[in-house]
């Protein structure tokens, strides 16, 4: 896989384990409310749901992770790679329609630019 695809898919999982991180344990304390413009009442009854959520962005990271090793064919790497990265954009677009159009610059286009790079700049 190219390098500077490689080195866009690691940003992007690293978001990832960061939104994980947020949403697992630090939803309902100041940090979480702040970035997440929610007051504290909301946050404390919305946690379980928010921590469910966390969880699948950490498997969105371990994918991408996963798609970064070296386990045979280049082929199969980029498979991985575009299978999480499409998982990443339309998870991308769908919070941009439902929740808040910021998703869509933060989340959904590195995922289009970086599935690009993995394709495009492919031998």
């Amino acid at each position: 896989m190219p390098f500077l695809a490689q080195i866009a898919i690691t940003v992007i999982a690293v978001s990832h384990i960061g939104f994980m991180i947020l949403e697992m344990f630090l939803w309902d304390k100041p940090i979480g409310t702040r970035i997440f413009g929610t007051e504290i009442a909301f946050a404390k009854r919305s946690k379980n749901l928010a921590a469910n959520q966390g969880l699948y962005n950490g498997f969105l990271a371990a994918g991408l992770i996963w798609s970064l090793m070296p386990i045979g064919a280049p082929d199969a790497t980029k498979a991985i790679a575009t299978f999480f990265l499409t998982c990443v954009l339309s998870a991308g677009i769908f919070g941009a329609r439902t929740v808040s159009i910021k998703i869509l610059w933060v989340q959904a286009l590195p995922a289009l630019i970086t599935l690009c790079l993995v394709w495009l700049l492919a031998v």
